[in-house]
């Protein structure tokens, strides 16, 4: 029947028949639908992310870095343990190792914080303790040095480098009553464990100050060092030094040359080479290196009063009174760099001012020249060489403008222009 003014029939339309081919392929596709979704997509990286790239393994890094170390390259065996402290940063080994290499390449105050992060691992790390005392010795905090290095020893009293460490800081120390702990300590050191590296060389730098008797000791340590790893610059740099005191100039610019090749950013082997060839009077050989060093660090006033020196010795006056007023006094290099002048104190900044007032002297500065040695007379009172260098350049002077003092107690008019006289150890 129908329903009257109603679009809807209740008449039961015939059924049609399914279609088993049109299943068929409707099932197929909910499978692969279900596949996509189920292991394509999972599978499937996100767009607009980088695909990751394989993580090298600490382990690669820290071998590379000890190769690199042992062919010399410093800087770059640096490099590669801070890489390796990147992918590993909780290895306390790696922090100390770390440290002990900056230390050689001369970055100490990096040097002190690695040995600190590894303390911050490990407070009871003997060597963490050492290291950070070896280093703090080089920045002159020896009171916070020897701190270190004594809690090292508590932790640890059979540890050469610690021992070795102790040696070094109490020698650059500098105090006459911590000589003959420094010698004990670099004799324990060698008991310990003589094939070290360091102890080596803590105790060639001990024998190399305990007098020029022990030189050729000395000499042996260092040599004994280099065997060991002959791609450290400061092991080429004390040898080369031994070699100068001992006279041995053509030895001592060959090991110079050595250190600085090794590390090219150090002035020290240029400065050296300088103090050499002065040695043997080749003085203007000695102004070139000393020039060079300078450049390297333009704004040290020792190099411009090492410079001024050299200068002086080669009979350029006008150049150095030049360098030795930037040394004394201070001033503008013509490339604008400002150099700091060197307070007054005994030893070389002594031996600087004297210079500089004989070549103020040499100049017809002799107003000048007799204040720089008042100034010596008045400041340094005790230092026997500078006081006789400075009354020789007031004579000098009183003569050149014609007049006449009471000789200084103890001195003699002297016949000829006098010459400044080098300290025994110029430096």
């Amino acid at each position: 029947m129908y329903l009257r003014g109603s679009k809807w029939s209740v008449r039961r339309r015939p059924r049609r028949r399914s279609n088993p081919f049109l299943i068929a392929i409707l099932l197929g596709m909910i499978g692969v639908a279900l596949y996509f979704n189920q292991v394509v997509v999972p599978a499937t990286p996100p767009l607009f992310i980088p695909t990751p790239t394989p993580t090298r393994s600490p382990e690669s890094y820290l071998n590379e870095a000890e190769q690199l170390f042992q062919e010399g390259r410093l800087l770059q065996a640096i490099n590669a343990y801070k890489e390796a402290l990147i992918v590993d940063p909780y290895n306390t080994a790696t922090y100390v190792t770390l440290a002990r290499l900056q230390v050689f390449a001369g970055q100490y105050e990096e040097a002190i914080t690695n040995a600190q992060n590894a303390l911050l691992k490990n407070p009871n790390n003997a060597l963490a303790h050492a290291v950070l005392g070896w280093a703090q010795g080089f920045t002159g905090d020896y009171l916070s040095a020897e701190a270190s290095l004594k809690r090292a020893l508590e932790l640890d009293p059979n540890s050469a480098l610690a021992h070795a460490y102790y040696a070094e800081v109490l020698i650059n120390k500098g105090q006459i009553d911590d000589l003959d702990r420094a010698i004990e300590e670099s004799r324990i050191a060698m008991q310990l464990d003589s094939t070290l590296l360091e102890t080596r060389r803590a105790r060639g730098i001990v024998l190399l100050n305990t007098g020029k008797e022990n030189i050729d000791a000395a000499i042996n340590e260092f040599k004994a060092a280099i065997a060991i790893n002959p791609k450290i610059a400061d092991l080429h740099l004390y040898l080369g030094y031994a070699y100068r005191v001992k006279g041995e100039n053509d030895l001592a610019v060959e090991e110079l040359l050595a250190a600085y090749s090794l590390n090219p950013n150090d002035w020290t082997p240029l400065a050296e080479i300088s103090l050499a060839y002065a040695n043997i009077g080749q003085y203007g050989k000695a102004s070139q290196y000393a020039e060079q060093a300078m450049k390297v660090e333009p704004t040290n006033p020792k190099l411009h009063g090492t410079l001024g020196i050299m200068y002086y010795r080669n009979g350029e006056m006008s150049k150095a009174v030049r360098e030795l007023e930037l040394a004394v006094r201070g001033g503008t290099m013509e490339d604008g760099t400002v150099v700091q002048g060197m307070p007054l104190d005994y030893g070389t900044p002594a031996q600087v001012y004297w210079f500089y007032g004989f070549a103020l002297a040499k100049t017809n500065r002799c107003a000048e020249a007799v204040q720089v040695f008042q100034t010596l007379l008045s400041g340094v009172p005790d230092d026997p060489l500078a006081v006789e260098n400075a009354n020789a350049g007031i004579e000098l002077c009183l003569e050149q403008m014609g007049r006449t003092t009471p000789q200084p107690t103890g001195q003699t008019t002297p016949e000829t222009t006098p010459e400044p006289m080098l300290t025994p150890t110029a430096e």
